[in-house]
């Protein structure tokens, strides 16, 4: 039981994480023991995400005038929060632990300024990571380079491997 003071306390904190980060994801976690939210706090922590397990009511405090009050309703049951600045490596984690841990459940989720539901997460979590998407553009750039390297050297190798076969008939 919370007395008056980390009350209190466990309520700004919140509401400065709400403020703090740009995505936050509810899953219910009924049925998931230590051991496997342990597993699940280990992952996302080494990716820089939050993860606390919520006191609903207190959290509806705490989600008042913050940016993200209208996920308030979703605030239903055994409820976890996960807080992080990258929505899609956050929602990735999640929908991969929930499907080999069917007891995990997300509920839904907030992205730039938007309600997410549970589909909505669930096609972010396909989304290239920030890492992802970076490689794929820089793979793209260089391709026409390593093409146009080629083309020019080309015609070199080319007369190369006629005169060596020249040589060789000899």
């Amino acid at each position: 039981m919370m007395n008056k003071e980390s009350k209190k306390n466990y309520i700004k904190e919140m509401k400065k994480n709400f403020e703090s980060n740009d995505s936050v994801m509810i899953a219910q976690y009924q049925g998931l023991n230590i051991v496997e939210l342990d597993e699940l706090r280990k992952e996302l922590r080494e990716n820089g995400i939050l993860f606390k397990i919520t006191k609903n009511r207190i959290t509806k405090l705490a989600l008042k005038d913050s940016p993200v009050k209208d996920l308030e309703k979703y605030y239903i049951g055994p409820t976890a929060t996960a807080l992080s600045s990258d929505a899609i490596t956050t929602a990735k984690i999640l929908t991969k632990f929930a499907k080999t841990h069917d007891k995990l459940k997300i509920v839904a989720g907030f992205m730039d300024g938007k309600v997410l539901d549970q589909k909505e997460v669930a096609i972010i979590a396909t989304l290239p990571s920030l890492d992802e998407a970076r490689a794929k553009i820089v793979g793209i750039l260089a391709a026409p380079a390593q093409k146009l390297v080629s083309i020019l050297l080309a015609p070199g190798s080319k007369i190369a491997n006629l005169a060596r076969a020249k040589s060789l008939k000899k």
